[in-house]
């Protein structure tokens, strides 16, 4: 496939945390893929390496450690990161969000605790939203901080938290009492609970379908006493922050599943010209031609959309429409297109231990996490219906 840069006209920086990522995936990433997935365990020693690396924050500024970027060069670390494998992607685009949070919302007290350390790999974070009744709705949380003299009270639990087994520190939303000046149902809070606080517990690490080198598992917080250095922002706007914060998310996980998609294709294409070379039968029939053609075209089309999601929030211009345009179309493609890779190649993408049987099951997630597919939709309808479609 053509490079990126050919249709595409990358900055400097831009270019060169994509080559560092490819690199870095190629080298580091990729070979030890296929061992990740069968132990379903965190890579620490790759976590560390991106952070030697500086792949890790790349919207924050270099002062706090971070690659000082913008979010296309976000969107390419994530998808080249994603072509090695989509767990490492993954843990590059939770750190991505913890740090926007922290440096966006963060006293200096809180940066240089939790932010400078995120960026060099020196710690662990997890984004607990989820609840047991609050998945897609986070109206619907349930999750408590009650305020005292001196500072917070956290009661709640959360389910499927990524880095759950293992994290540092969490960024959790919870319900506080309302603003005068607030909508009731949305006065919450983020704040920043240390693994260590007494009252915090983690249950079992969850199994998982695929994407198994990122590990879950639920939190659960009892009389957990927090001081007034906890919350992060200001008291009853976490969850304008969250939403906010979603969409750079979104952007990432849509990279994320091109990585996918484009790994696929690669995979595929190659399996298919050693069958050419060996002339075996059924390597040009029609059907083979068209998934092919189906799976590049649809690259390009989630790149674009995703070059265009990240271009207007880097302008400042709410994507929030375009965002979920972005995460809606190439995770279904994901799902799409590994599917017809392993129905094209038969049983030699179907047997454990085949790269597309892997990515198999890597893809599915990537409909279900950072909003469903279906909140997508409603997301892009509610916006069509409030501003129309933007020309």
């Amino acid at each position: 496939m053509p490079a990126i840069e050919d249709y595409w006209p990358l900055a400097d920086r831009q270019r060169e945390l994509q080559q560092a990522a490819r690199q870095f995936a190629q080298t580091e990433i990729r070979p030890q893929a296929a061992a990740l997935d069968r132990s379903a365990r965190f890579a620490r020693d790759i976590y560390q390496g991106m952070g030697r690396q500086g792949l890790l924050g790349i919207t924050i500024p270099s002062e706090w450690g971070g690659a000082g970027a913008d979010t296309i060069a976000y969107a390419l670390v994530m998808e080249e990161l994603s072509v090695g494998y989509a767990s490492i992607a993954d843990q590059c685009g939770l750190v991505e969000l913890c740090a926007t949070l922290l440096h966006g919302l963060g006293t200096d007290y809180q940066k240089k605790r939790y932010l400078a350390p995120l960026l060099q790999a020196e710690a662990t974070c997890s984004f607990a939203l989820t609840e047991p009744d609050a998945g897609s709705d986070l109206g619907a949380l349930v999750t408590t901080a009650e305020k005292t003299a001196d500072g917070f009270v956290l009661n709640g639990s959360k389910i499927f938290i990524h880095n759950g087994p293992i994290c540092d520190f969490a960024l959790v939303l919870a319900r506080t009492p309302a603003r005068a000046d607030g909508p009731r149902r949305r006065a919450m809070s983020i704040f920043i609970v240390e693994a260590d606080t007494p009252g915090f517990s983690r249950g079992a690490r969850e199994h998982k379908m695929g994407q198994r080198a990122s590990e879950l598992a639920s939190l659960y917080f009892k009389d957990c006493r927090l001081t007034g250095d906890a919350l992060l922002g200001t008291e009853g706007d976490g969850f304008k922050h969250m939403m906010m914060v979603l969409e750079k998310g979104r952007i990432g996980i849509a990279s994320l599943s091109l990585g996918i998609s484009r790994s696929a294709l690669e995979e595929s294409l190659q399996i298919f010209a050693g069958r050419v070379a060996a002339e075996r039968p059924g390597a040009d029939t029609q059907t083979i031609q068209w998934t092919l053609a189906n799976m590049a075209t649809d690259i390009y089309a989630a790149r674009a959309m995703i070059a265009h999601a990240s271009g207007l929030k880097d302008r400042g211009i709410p994507a929030n429409m375009h965002a979920s345009m972005a995460k809606l179309f190439a995770s279904e493609s994901a799902v799409k297109h590994t599917t017809a890779a392993v129905q094209i190649v038969g049983l030699q993408g179907y047997t454990q231990g085949s790269i597309l049987e892997r990515l198999y099951r890597d893809a599915k997630v990537t409909q279900i996490y950072e909003g469903t597919s279906e909140v997508q939709r409603i997301i892009i309808s509610r916006d069509l219906q409030r501003n129309g479609l933007m020309p």
